[in-house]
């Protein structure tokens, strides 16, 4: 089981305003630093460390104005921001440089520079820090501004990615439910009490279901297998003894995860044209197994199968005006594996080995965590 860490890590831009100034005190700090090593180093007395100091929180203090300016034009035309920084770039440098050089001009008491020849001199190095720090500030705003637009991005794709999912999953054939209600109605005309309360409860039992789980959330192969049984429970009262199920579901892939609703769309087409199309019914087989890390789960039917020169792929053909059941199941069942697993995943129908109509269905396995307390509920929706 793997470890989770008590505290999640923050991304450095998370916070804006707590990254800006800690970049403040680290650019500001480091440019201090390596000044005051260089002055050192020129043999100059340790009381210009004061000189330093000062120049050090001019500059610090310019960025910030700066950045309050800088803030108000990143989003302009390119004109009007560059145009304006290299003028408020300009003008700051010369600022910064005045102060620099009349603190120092206070400091040298002994004369032997002019007001003009300090201006020059502390210019180009004012300009550098003020020139840098001008381009890393634009330079992060502007990454910080593209990762903002990727995350919204992402989340739009998400979004679009959940709301059609939830689409595909609830276009289920509503001929099962219309039907389910008519036999209802036959059983309540008849008198037939208990069978008609029985079959109300198991509709009311698998609409339910239906309603509580998550439309892009996923369950348990075992669940998905029980949810099918009310379903089958149902049908079962409609064709009796004409309608034979039989599971194989391997014990090691009852605990993999695959999407709610996935495979009722294709026992209800089996149910269509195998148990109805025939006098003597049908059986339908539900398998699940594990083939390596790939879980594999076969829905087929002793049906009539595919006409003869039918070509499977013709029942993916589905307009917007379609109205072959068929051909929207699969295709619905189709897309929805697309959209959850890409190009992980298969989805193969044809000939059953001996007769009959059969689908296939190859997810990449995963189990569902083990919770940390039980659930009494057998129907209780997924984490997703």
């Amino acid at each position: 089981m793997a470890m989770k860490l008590p505290l999640r890590p923050t991304p450095f831009f998370g916070n804006k305003n707590r990254a800006f100034w800690r970049l403040q005190m680290l650019g500001w700090g480091g440019a201090m630093l390596l000044r005051a090593l260089s002055s050192l180093a020129n043999a100059q007395p340790w009381s210009f460390l004061i000189i330093v100091l000062i120049a050090s929180i001019t500059g610090f203090s310019l960025s910030l104005i700066l950045s309050v300016i800088y803030r108000n034009l990143i989003n302009r035309t390119p004109l009007i921001t560059w145009g304006i920084t290299a003028v408020v770039l300009a003008v700051a440098v010369g600022l910064y440089a005045f102060i620099d050089s009349w603190v120092i001009s206070l400091y040298r008491t002994d004369g032997n520079s002019g007001f003009a020849q300090l201006f020059l001199g502390v210019f180009y190095l004012d300009l550098t820090l003020l020139g840098a720090w001008s381009a890393l500030y634009y330079a992060i705003n502007f990454y910080v501004q593209v990762e903002e637009q990727n995350d919204a991005l992402m989340r739009l794709e998400a979004q679009a990615t959940s709301a059609q999912l939830a689409m595909l999953r609830y276009q289920l054939n509503p001929h099962f439910l219309f039907n389910t209600l008519n036999s209802i109605s036959t059983l309540v005309l008849l008198k037939q009490t208990e069978p008609a309360n029985a079959m109300l409860s198991r509709l009311s039992s698998f609409l339910r279901y239906t309603l509580i789980n998550e439309p892009t959330g996923r369950v348990t192969v075992a669940q998905e297998v029980e949810t099918l049984k009310l379903y089958l429970d149902i049908e079962r009262m409609r064709f009796e003894e004409r309608l034979s199920t039989e599971f194989r579901i391997d014990e090691e892939a009852s605990p993999a995860l695959m999407p709610s609703l996935l495979l009722q769309p294709l026992v209800e087409n089996a149910i269509k044209y195998a148990v109805s199309a025939l006098e003597e019914g049908a059986t339908i087989t539900i398998a699940a197994q594990l083939v390596g890390s790939v879980l594999r789960v076969t829905v087929s039917d002793t049906g009539p199968g595919l006409q003869p020169g039918t070509d499977p792929s013709t029942l993916f053909g589905v307009t917007s005006s379609s109205t072959d059941s068929t051909r929207v199941g699969l295709a619905n069942i189709r897309d929805r594996l697309a959209q959850a697993y890409g190009e992980n995943q298969r989805f193969e129908i044809g000939e059953r080995p001996g007769g009959g109509f059969q689908v296939v269905i190859e997810l990449p396995f995963e189990a569902r965590e083990v919770p940390a307390s039980p659930q009494s509920a057998s129907l209780v929706p997924q984490q997703r």
